[in-house]
């Protein structure tokens, strides 16, 4: 999962060696800052994309929001493929075009 911690650091040299302080960004007046392009590349972040901040045992972490939609769908149908019986992408392809037959019947 390509989410990056951000958390309140006292000592920046055991974060260091800890491998956990990848970039540091300096935040403005407006309370804006600028993702560092390293952490864009990591991820998937481009103009206009929408970031998550979230929240998790006192901790901060920040999420491509799109990313995280797309794990939740592929969660939510996880193991529906084997419920309905489908092996292979042409049975997806022959169910699809059935439904697709069904709504256009009615």
């Amino acid at each position: 999962m390509d989410i990056i911690e951000v958390r309140k650091v006292r000592n920046i040299r055991n974060v260091l060696k800890g491998g956990y302080c990848m970039e540091l960004a300096k935040v403005t007046s407006k309370g804006q800052i600028t993702i560092p392009i390293e952490i864009r590349k990591k991820l998937g972040i481009k103009e206009g994309s929408k970031v998550l901040f979230l929240e998790e045992a006192g901790r901060i972490y920040l999420a491509n929001s799109s990313m995280e939609a797309l794990r939740e769908a592929q969660a939510a149908f996880a193991g529906e493929a084997e419920r309905l019986g489908l092996e292979t992408e042409e049975d997806v392809v022959a169910m699809v075009k059935e439904l697709r037959k069904e709504r256009t019947v009615k």
